[in-house]
């Protein structure tokens, strides 16, 4: 199989993985800390593989997201979007970031995600004002260094 084959196959995996985590049940106590995993890749990939996980990668990751949850259709598709080309355009300095100023980074794209959805909800009349809608940044900016090294040997290992 070609490189770019095994390339597209490794992201759609990933992918699958994170959309049913997305949807998988989870005690009420953790519930609000589910880290945002299919950002977190969208983000991965798009500094590891920015040829198969461009604008239309994150795009495309973010409307699966509406769909799954029952959003206002869109919402997950723009932050997404936002989020990846910002990842795109940065995309040389953050490879060369060591990991903790990468993390630092990934927490800030991260809260600009939870923002743009705070403004969509807030625009659409059902707003979600409690502190508690933050903590998935906190707990997907401290899960970014071990998805980063998992991710980094499952492709240094599969070369």
């Amino acid at each position: 199989m070609s490189e770019t084959r095994v390339g597209h196959l490794r992201v759609t995996f990933t992918v699958m993985i994170a959309l049913l985590f997305a949807i998988t049940p989870l005690p009420a106590s953790i519930e609000p800390a589910r880290p945002g995993l299919l950002l977190l890749l969208v983000i991965y990939w798009s500094l590891s593989a920015p040829r198969i996980a461009g604008l239309t990668f994150a795009w495309l990751c973010g409307l699966a997201m509406d769909l799954l949850t029952g959003v206002v259709l869109g919402q997950h598709a723009l932050a997404f979007l936002v989020v990846g080309f910002l990842t795109h355009k940065f995309q040389l300095r953050m490879r060369v970031f060591p990991i903790w100023h990468q993390t630092l980074t990934v927490f800030m794209l991260l809260a600009l995600h939870q923002f743009l959805v705070f403004w969509i909800d807030g625009v659409v009349g059902q707003p979600i004002t409690t502190w508690a809608r933050w903590i998935p940044v906190l707990t997907g900016a401290m899960f970014w260094p071990a998805l980063v090294a998992v991710l980094d040997a499952w492709n240094r290992r599969s070369r």
